[in-house]
């Protein structure tokens, strides 16, 4: 049977995804199809993080509804955090789905196909308590096989006032090391090079299993994976960023000079409310270390503009923060109302025109910034990873340590030179467009 599989939301999603597919693959009963118009069944991994990922999932799963409608589809399955989190609503709402099946649940997606395609089953719930411990699992990658995530935790211990995450995702739970060691040289043996470590957190890996965070231990350990060549970490929490993570992103030479800090806000009134655990001037004396003992780190941060209660005095200390740290690379989000939430039943909610405005100064602020940096970057020759070839022309594109797959930016590389995706090239940049970078292959002497 043909089925179709889509994956929404996070990398964290996209790991869920991979174990997901891998179960589907075994036996042959199932055949994977990008063609959703000739699928016979489909399988939808949903995110519900903000209104626009809620939007995107419920497109999808009435783009497929029609199919089920009509009989095209034989069966519709709905999972990831929309199916966690509002698993009656959806069945309620959308009765064309047939079976929602829960992110703890995942491994019983196919029996929940079975139960529909063989037993004619409808509208059932699979979810299993989303504080159970968590494991790897055989993966079906979907990234091309040069670079992988790997996720070393699952749910999350901080509950900002702003995050449904806790509430779907369960509290933080490590997987434990040797797993994670055992699944981080299965995956370079299959000839992933690039290893991302995700979480909701990375940085207090460890912490609840083994009693003190041992993230800096895991790096090290994966580190000694001869195979690999970059391991890359995001989602570090700047208040969990001890001087020993930092020693070991600048000491150890497959770590990238890359860190992704979400801080979410510097007004320390608007931290506040959201229930972060820092204040600005921690902020700044975060960056101030980072910088000083890796001068070339490249600094990933997220925002979120019109939190409740955010005054104009607050965004414009938030610009005049973003102005004086100059991060090499940045996203805003702007606040949505999340139910269950302390931040959704917080007052006053700050007008829809307000924040979409606040979001674009901060936006067009950052351009400003990411296009002198990237201007600066003439003449440097850096190391290239190989991700593909522009169809008709002579032109690679590739990422660089300061860039995150399907994040950051390009590097477009001008080469008559025959290259593999996954492998590694010294390139020396000659411009910039916008975002993205150009260069050439450095000849080898």
């Amino acid at each position: 049977m043909k089925l179709a599989f889509v994956s929404l939301g996070c990398d964290k999603n996209l790991v869920d995804s991979e174990e997901m597919l891998e179960l589907l693959s075994r036996g042959g009963r199932y055949v994977l199809t990008d063609d959703e118009e000739e699928a016979e069944a489909a399988v939808v991994n949903t995110c519900c993080f903000i209104d626009d990922a809620k939007k995107e999932s419920i497109g999808e799963i009435l783009s497929f509804a029609e199919r089920r409608k009509s009989g095209q589809l034989k069966a519709l399955i709905i999972t990831g955090c929309m199916a966690q989190r509002y698993s009656e609503d959806v069945l309620r709402e959308i009765p064309e789905v047939d079976a929602v099946v829960g992110t703890t649940a995942r491994k019983r997606l196919p029996e929940a196909l079975d139960a529909v395609i063989k037993d004619g089953v409808h509208g059932a719930v699979y979810l299993e308590d989303k504080n159970a411990p968590e494991e790897t699992a055989d993966r079906l990658l979907s990234t091309g096989g040069h670079y992988a995530y790997l996720k070393i935790a699952e749910g999350c211990s901080k509950h900002c006032t702003y995050c449904a995450i806790p509430g779907i995702r369960g509290e933080y739970r490590s997987v434990p090391m040797p797993q994670l060691l055992a699944q981080a040289k299965d995956l370079a043996a299959q000839g992933v090079k690039e290893l991302i470590l995700v979480a909701q957190e990375t940085t207090v890996y460890g912490r609840d299993l083994y009693g003190e965070k041992k993230l800096p231990e895991l790096i090290r350990e994966l580190c000694k994976i001869e195979e690999l060549k970059w391991i890359r970490i995001l989602y570090c929490y700047p208040e969990e960023i001890t001087d020993e993570l930092i020693g070991v992103i600048r000491d150890e030479p497959k770590v990238v000079h890359y860190i992704d800090m979400p801080i979410q806000h510097a007004s320390d009134d608007v931290l506040k409310r959201m229930g972060r655990r820092t204040n600005r001037k921690e902020l700044e004396e975060t960056v101030r270390r980072l910088r000083e003992n890796i001068p070339d780190i490249c600094i990933r941060t997220t925002l979120l503009t019109g939190f409740p209660g955010e005054l104009e005095k607050d965004h414009e200390i938030l610009c005049r923060f973003v102005k004086k740290m100059k991060f090499d690379r940045l996203g805003a989000f702007m606040y949505s109302k999340e139910e269950g939430t302390p931040a959704a039943k917080m007052k006053p909610q700050v007008p829809a025109p307000v924040k979409r405005k606040r979001h674009k100064e901060l936006m067009l602020l950052q351009q400003e910034i990411a296009f002198r940096k990237a201007r600066a970057m003439k003449g440097k020759v850096l190391t290239a990873f190989i991700e593909g070839k522009i169809a008709g022309e002579d032109v690679y594109t590739s990422r660089t340590y300061m860039d995150t797959p399907g994040v950051d930016g390009t590097l477009f590389i001008e080469s008559d030179e025959e290259f593999m995706s996954g492998d590694f090239v010294q390139v020396k940049i000659t411009g910039a467009d916008g975002y993205d970078l150009i260069g050439v292959p450095v000849p080898e002497e």
